[in-house]
């Protein structure tokens, strides 16, 4: 109940007044920068939230370009690999065939030296055998024919092994 004793309509609208024209006050010179550096602040941190969805959406698209590109880079690693093994394999088939053509070619001109040397080999013995062959014939006719009465018995004897048809 003191406070209604202590009561001065005078301060009280002296006060009332000072309180309006503080309000007015900080509105005009307080609230609308205040206001102002809020809605600026907030349109900053909507553009940096803004900003950081795009770098992310930017990072995954990078992501999935560097993907790409990964996977781009290890078909066609594997592609050359495979190339490369399958010329290896032309190479070393190619290598192969051309060793056995060559095998093939010294074993032929091999063979056909033997044969050649064998056929005059063989010519040869003949040759020699064709000549001790007529030296015994010569050294025998001489000795067998040397008699005449062998003479005639080599004969009868010839005829008798012929027989005629």
């Amino acid at each position: 109940m003191n406070l209604l004793h202590d009561f001065s309509p005078g301060l009280f609208i002296i006060q009332a007044i000072i309180l309006v024209v503080l309000i007015v006050l900080m509105r005009k010179f307080a609230w609308k920068p205040i206001l102002d550096s809020l809605n600026t602040r907030e349109e900053g941190i909507k553009d940096a939230l803004d900003a950081a969805e795009n770098a992310k959406k930017e990072l995954q698209n990078l992501n999935a370009e560097n993907e790409r590109i990964l996977n781009e880079a290890r078909a066609e690693r594997d592609g050359m690999l495979k190339d490369a093994r399958d010329m290896k394999a032309t190479m070393i088939a190619s290598a192969k065939e051309e060793a056995q053509a060559e095998a093939d070619k010294v074993i032929k001109q091999a063979q056909d030296a033997i044969a050649a040397e064998k056929k005059a080999a063989i010519a040869d013995l003949k040759s020699q055998v064709a000549g001790i062959s007529v030296e015994i014939a010569e050294k025998v006719v001489k000795t067998e024919l040397a008699d005449k009465d062998k003479q005639l018995a080599l004969v009868s004897s010839l005829l008798k092994d012929v027989t005629l048809n």
